[in-house]
């Protein structure tokens, strides 16, 4: 069963829906024992990252989280739910994170050298492209087009952390990989047929 966090911030029925799409049960949760007995957990959400670690905390949803993804079993984040992985988050002063992973969630701010000023948020398709070969993007070509929407990125202290980049303006990490831990900062449920081939993988990661 693969169990998607309710953290009051996003359209989880989106995320759900996507992966019932390709063939998973997928289940909108705040219960602290279902996302533990969960054989997958998928952290989605938008909007401030603050207010984001504010809910995990309110809704007793941090040691679950720290107790899953220490289980090994497959873990996926999604736009907030990638940028909370890291350290700290420069978004509206200074947030600490869930430090799972070394870094810091900055700022867009593309370069100027373009013909057009590049408008932030930075919103709709992009390509990825890889930086490493990653089991959640059989099936997807380097240069897919994925569907973003977001204002920050992350810049990880490790860049072995890496799986895809993707350019606005100047290049950004748009989605990593460690060991049981896949975030995108991209929205593969928003993502059409390539961002159900993604959510089919992580359905069938082991």
């Amino acid at each position: 069963m693969i169990a998607i966090v309710d953290c009051e911030m996003g359209n989880l029925r989106s995320v759900q829906k996507a992966f019932e799409a390709v063939g998973y049960m997928a289940v909108i949760t705040q219960d602290p024992s279902i996302i533990e007995q969960a054989s997958h957990v998928v952290l989605p959400g938008v909007g401030a990252f603050g207010d984001y670690m504010a809910a995990l905390h309110r809704l007793g949803l941090i040691a679950p989280l720290y107790r899953f993804i220490q289980s090994g079993k497959p873990f996926l984040g999604i736009c907030l739910g990638l940028q909370v992985l890291f350290a700290h988050s420069e978004e509206f002063g200074i947030h600490p994170g869930l430090n799972i992973l070394k870094g810091t969630v900055r700022r867009l701010t593309p370069s100027s050298n373009t013909s057009q000023p590049l408008k932030i948020p930075h919103m709709g398709w992009n390509t990825i492209h890889a930086k490493t070969s990653c089991p959640l993007l059989a099936g997807i070509p380097s240069g897919a087009y994925m569907y973003f929407v977001h204002s920050y990125y992350v810049d990880p202290e490790d860049l072995s952390v890496i799986c895809t980049e993707t350019t606005y303006g100047r290049p950004f990490v748009s989605s990593i990989w460690q060991e049981n831990i896949f975030a995108t900062q991209f929205h593969p449920e928003k993502s059409q047929a390539v961002g159900l081939q993604l959510l089919r993988n992580f359905g069938a990661w082991r």
